[in-house]
């Protein structure tokens, strides 16, 4: 470019800026991706101030007409990011004057590269939510409810402390997944109340002497209303931390259906097979197939949990109200939208290339007295009070492991000889596959329930 490369700011100063200062204090190379939102702020301002009598209506038009072109040689890879230019901004506003002449230097009426900048990672931010995380949130609830309806019948072991518990439908299993993601989705579109307004006209920090008029200039960029107080809008970075927490909340959620499926893959559960196209095998052991696109589900968390914790440590001693502090959030904000838009989408589709080994699952339920409960609560059905049947049945249990059996394999006489409540119909209540038919609570985790659950969020989801 021809422009020159001095500074906007640099008229102040005695010296130009030394040659590390304007590699270090540069972000043109990570924030040139905000520049969809830069140029659609740029055009409402534009407009914004032609109404207000503060430009011409023809300044207006020419300033707009060279934002096209910007947008339209960038879309084509066409636009030269020079490098002189140390943000999204200026690179955009020397492009503009190089084009339209003296109307682009009438751009930055009443406007700062503060508010602008909180204006372009709000756009960003309403963008990430409403683009790629929300429909990513739903695609994969699609997918695992799409996978509990197939296995509504199936019963597997639940666990607590990774030891079988009570038995399941593999369906219920994986609706517990549909219900955290559920969650996470509220998260962002909740934080999307807060990233939905309009901070531009705050200026540097006190606002504008001109008459401008920030509700248009909203309703132009589909903001309901604009920041009530100068200060905190060019220096708020809540919508940003929020954004963060549930993007952190969510990868948790992620993680953790790694671990389950990478621990349900292994030769030691066998619980399901994951389709070769999502594994990786081994430089030297020709048998193996690895589940490495969960265990980087798993370990690319971290990422986003150092963006949440990056982003916290960068606010957390800020003095009122701009710093220079805050040219790293979009560093945090970037890397965790990427990672957690990828991960979801691999999630999504690996569980749908996931099938779950229903032998296995059905042969898991066959140890570990989890049909215990049922037969506490069997005795709570003939009159005992709970921690009498409790004490009972914990009996019962040790007199069975002795004997390397299960409680369904006891005689009735050695039933009856713990507790004279035990009748003949105890047999129609021992057995995994009796325990899931007979759940009765509302959410539990039996078959007629799943179906249930599948039912609602089917409706849920097609809204």
């Amino acid at each position: 470019m021809s422009q020159s490369p001095q500074k906007s700011w640099q008229a102040r100063f005695s010296q130009a800026a030394d040659a590390l200062t304007e590699g270090y204090v540069e972000s043109l190379s990570f924030d040139q991706r905000l520049w969809r939102y830069d140029i659609a702020g740029s055009i409402a301002h534009a407009e914004m101030l032609a109404d207000a009598g503060l430009i011409t209506k023809a300044d207006s038009q020419a300033i707009i007409r060279g934002l096209r072109q910007i947008e339209t040689d960038i879309q084509a890879g066409q636009f030269k990011w020079d490098p002189a230019f140390e943000d999204i901004h200026m690179a955009v506003e020397a492009a503009l004057v190089e084009r339209v002449g003296e109307p682009g230097k009438r751009l930055h009426t009443a406007r700062s590269r503060n508010d602008q900048v909180a204006l372009d990672l709000r756009l960003y931010t309403r963008d990430a939510i409403d683009l790629d995380i929300v429909p990513l949130l739903e695609d994969l609830q699609r997918a695992l409810v799409d996978s509990a309806e197939k296995y509504a019948e199936a019963v597997m072991p639940a666990y607590t402390h990774l030891q079988r518990a009570q038995p399941v439908t593999a369906g219920a299993y994986l609706l517990a997944y549909v219900e955290q993601f559920g969650r996470d989705r509220e998260r962002f579109l909740d934080a999307r109340k807060r990233v939905n307004v309009s901070p531009l006209g705050a200026g540097a920090v006190a606002g504008s002497t001109l008459p401008i008029d920030r509700q248009a200039v909203a309703r132009r960029l589909g903001f309901p209303g604009v920041t009530r107080n100068s200060i905190d809008s060019i220096s708020d970075r809540d919508f940003i931390l929020e954004f963060l927490a549930a993007a952190a909340l969510c990868a948790g959620h992620l993680s953790r259906l790694a671990e389950d499926w990478i621990l349900f893959s292994s030769t030691e559960f066998q619980f399901v097979n994951i389709a070769d196209a999502f594994c990786t095998g081994s430089s030297m052991m020709p048998q193996k197939k690895n589940p490495d696109v969960l265990e980087l589900v798993r370990g690319k968390t971290g990422r986003i949990y150092a963006a949440l914790t990056g982003m916290l440590m960068i606010t957390k001693g800020l003095p009122q109200a701009y710093n220079r502090d805050l040219q790293e959030d979009k560093i945090h904000l970037f890397s965790a939208h990427d990672t957690l838009k990828a991960t979801l989408e691999i999630t999504a589709a690996v569980v749908r290339n996931t099938a779950f080994r229903t032998d296995r699952l059905a042969a898991a339920t066959e140890g570990g007295y989890m049909d215990a409960t049922i037969l506490a609560e069997y005795l709570v059905g003939k009159g005992v009070p709970f921690r009498e049947a409790h004490q009972h049945v914990g009996r019962l249990v040790a007199q069975a492991e002795k004997s390397a059996r299960q409680l369904g394999q006891l005689s009735l006489d050695e039933l009856q000889a713990v507790s004279d409540r035990i009748e003949a119909d105890v047999f129609e209540y021992l057995g995994s596959a009796n325990v899931v038919r007979r759940y009765q609570s509302e959410g539990n985790a039996g078959p007629d329930s799943t179906r249930r659950q599948i039912a609602f969020w089917r409706e849920a989801l097609s809204k």
